[in-house]
């Protein structure tokens, strides 16, 4: 059980100010802060987990990735998300300058590779998540958000605050920063950067009645191009769909209606989208979210360490935000009970924690920055599997973006073609890659769920 104490803080001089203890403070109940949780009190840690909401809780990011399943078998949860999830076996992609469809099947994937993954409503999932740590002994609170932190010789204390205002204090040897885009650490700490690279907003919200795929495709993730940006249709299995549009900043910039309206003609400006939800119902209001992508200067540092999106966020194209959490979680866990165990080891676990995790991203990324790209549409549009390449596009889409093997050596052919196919069209390449530098400036945009 956690230390307790009852003392008068000068910062609240006319009410108890209760004080906590924990081997670890996990701040953020989402998939990154369960997992990092459940493993550490699976290894015998005493670990405390605050949560600023109540779950279950709406969040956007329900598509997982096929390597998403191990981790869900290593943390002993399995069967609870398969309950809460609709099998996702294929991404389709959609063009407007292709007359055909591509579907990347995960079964093709490299040997070893999960043949499926799960949509899943986010409330569910992570509320199932934050009760396996509960069970697996986890003390967590719910609605109590972290406010300050102080670094102390050997220890971390970190004040939060009740929802009913009752404040306290948090002393850990270990902290762990799962706050997602709340960036607790990275903005006290003033190292969060916005990304010059890559810069996007979204629109979002969910239909019933959506005309989905049939049979064992009803679950397949589809991307669809369009002029500004990429559109996601994500079946989910109440039979609700989510259904958002990835758009530079400019664009959304140029809203002058309420979101939902805006929301619909979005989706009519690409008529193979528009004709899975014309005959919907948008069951709740539009969200504008300005989605700025950023990342911190650092991810480690003395008795801390951020996971997911409290270190990054990208863009959601591939649906890796909940795995790049739960991976990264985990190689948290290691760096947490390895410090724990001998703090000298710490600085040399951070750099390698902060080596593997950048690297992953990084992988990523490379992908993400030149999805809009004409070159980048047509290799996905027409695929070939000279030397296992299509195989390994399909096993990175799959998640595996941090090991050597067969898999990386195949994505660096990959890139090579790129860039080879650049060259051979080099006027429409440049031409691309003009238009991005000027879509990617950071614009005010109108959002609707406070990010911007």
């Amino acid at each position: 059980m956690l230390a307790r104490t009852e003392s008068t803080s000068p910062a609240a001089p006319a009410q108890q100010r209760a004080e906590l203890s924990a081997d670890v403070l996990v701040i953020g109940g989402g998939p990154g802060g369960s997992t990092a949780a459940t493993l550490l009190a699976q290894r015998g840690r005493r670990v405390l987990l605050i949560e600023k909401d109540r779950h279950p809780r709406f969040h956007i990011g329900e598509s997982l990735l096929p390597l998403n399943l191990p981790l869900f078998d290593q943390l002993g949860c399995s069967q609870a998300i398969a309950g809460v999830g609709l099998a996702k076996r294929a991404m389709q992609f959609h063009s407007m300058d292709h007359p055909t469809t591509q579907m990347f099947s995960f079964s093709e994937a490299w040997d070893g590779t999960p043949t499926h993954a799960y949509h899943v409503r986010r409330s569910a999932f992570d509320h199932a998540l934050l009760q396996h740590a509960r069970q697996s002994g986890v003390e967590v609170i719910e609605a109590c958000r972290a406010r300050n932190f102080r670094v102390e010789p050997d220890r971390v204390v970190v004040e939060a605050q009740h929802d009913d205002g009752r404040t306290v204090d948090v002393a850990t040897r270990y902290l762990v920063d799962a706050s997602g885009r709340d960036t607790f650490m990275a903005s006290k700490l003033g190292i969060k950067r916005r990304n010059q690279k890559h810069t996007s907003a979204a629109l979002y919200g969910h239909f019933r009645g959506a005309r989905r795929n049939s049979g064992d495709a009803e679950g397949n993730i589809e991307i669809f191009w369009f002029a500004h940006g990429w559109m996601w249709f994500i079946p989910l299995m109440d039979g609700t769909t989510s259904v958002g549009a990835v758009c530079w900043p400019y664009y959304l910039k140029t809203r002058d209606t309420e979101p939902s309206a805006f929301f619909l003609q979005t989706l009519q400006s690409c008529p193979a989208m528009w004709e899975r939800v014309k005959d919907a119902t948008l069951i709740e209001p539009a969200t504008a979210t300005g989605n700025y992508s950023y990342s911190a200067d650092r991810m480690a540092g003395e008795r801390y360490v951020m996971v997911g999106d409290a270190f990054a966020f990208v863009d959601p194209v591939f649906s890796s935000g909940v795995y790049l959490a739960m991976k990264s979680a985990l190689f948290a866990a290691d760096v947490v009970d390895g410090a724990l165990n001998d703090p000298a080891e710490a600085p040399r676990l951070n750099r390698a924690f902060e080596r593997r995790v950048r690297r992953g991203l990084r992988t990523f990324t490379w992908m993400i920055y030149r999805m809009t790209s004409p070159v980048m549409r047509n290799l996905i549009m027409q695929p070939r599997d000279d030397f296992g390449i299509k195989r390994a596009v399909i096993t990175f889409l799959a998640g595996d973006v941090y090991f050597s093997g067969p898999v990386r050596r195949r994505m660096l052919a990959f890139r090579a073609i790129y860039y080879f196919s650049a060259m051979l069209d080099w006027r429409r390449a440049v031409r691309a890659v003009v238009n991005r530098r000027n879509a990617v400036r950071p614009q005010t945009i109108y959002a609707t769920d406070g990010s911007g």
